[in-house]
């Protein structure tokens, strides 16, 4: 039988089997996906003993491994050369494998219907994540971002990356009246310190959107809701990706007529 899994370390937090189960029971289609632990040392193993398994599909692959797992399959696309972080592998239909990324289709969903052209952004974070969005906000327009990364040198060089004017500061720093801030990082995550940022600067208008979706009420947008600020959380764009990389996997759209069913089976 055909199976697809979800890849990374820590992993037994993902939603993501079960928005694939969902999908494949909906749709009756014969096939299954699991969530599978695989260390850093792990990765070249990995990809060359499912490669060689012809019931594998894909995988997506979360923290830590979305850069590195580019060193390990095709890059067709060039990933690398563009957002620089994978996290989906699929068998294309001459059974090699093919890294793609559908984080930043997932992360835009929720904000295309919102004018960012111009405007100004935080970004915490700056692993395979960030790069995803980072790619989406420059597509989007943005005027300016301002990233909070550890490393102030990897930040600027993401921001040149994507052709993006702004700075990089530290965590510590104060937020600007921004218009949009973005978590991409783990803080936050179940068994992660917390994210905690004065939201006070921000305007009426602003909207804060958490990547991080266990639990799904981070501390950040549980402060975003107390100032009445617009929210968006996790399992929009974990809902958004999946649904590209289903397609890619089992060949099928996903119903996502049914998207509060599904994410009412995910916050029960």
């Amino acid at each position: 039988m055909n199976y697809a899994e979800v890849i990374g370390d820590p992993i037994a937090h993902s939603k993501s089997p079960v928005i694939h189960g969902f999908w494949l029971a909906a749709l009756g289609i014969k096939g299954s996906y699991r969530a599978t632990r695989v260390e850093a040392d792990g990765l070249g193993t990995f990809f060359a003993d499912r490669a060689a398994d012809p019931d594998w599909r894909g995988c997506n692959v979360t923290i830590p491994h979305k850069e590195t797992a580019l060193d390990h399959v095709p890059d067709p696309g060039d990933v690398r050369g563009s957002i620089g972080a994978i996290n989906t592998v699929f068998r294309s239909d001459d059974g090699t494998l093919v890294g793609t990324n559908t984080d930043a289709a997932g992360f835009y969903a929720p904000l295309a219907d919102t004018d960012l052209a111009g405007g100004h952004a935080v970004v915490v974070g700056s692993g395979g994540a960030a790069r995803a969005v980072l790619f989406a906000l420059s597509r989007m327009g943005i005027g300016a971002v301002t990233l909070m990364a550890r490393n102030p040198l990897k930040g600027a060089g993401l921001l040149a990356k994507f052709g993006l004017k702004g700075d990089v500061v530290d965590f510590a720093a104060p937020l600007p009246p921004v218009d949009l801030v973005v978590n991409t990082s783990p803080l936050g995550m179940k068994g992660q310190p917390p994210l905690v940022l004065d939201l006070d600067p921000l305007p009426e208008h602003a909207i804060v959107y958490d990547i991080v979706y266990a639990p799904l009420e981070t501390r950040l947008l549980a402060a975003a809701r107390m100032r009445e600020l617009a929210t968006i959380d996790g399992l929009e764009m974990l809902i958004g990706q999946a649904a590209a990389a289903f397609g890619l996997f089992f060949g099928a759209e996903p119903p996502r007529d049914r998207d509060d069913e599904l994410r009412a089976r995910l916050t029960a």
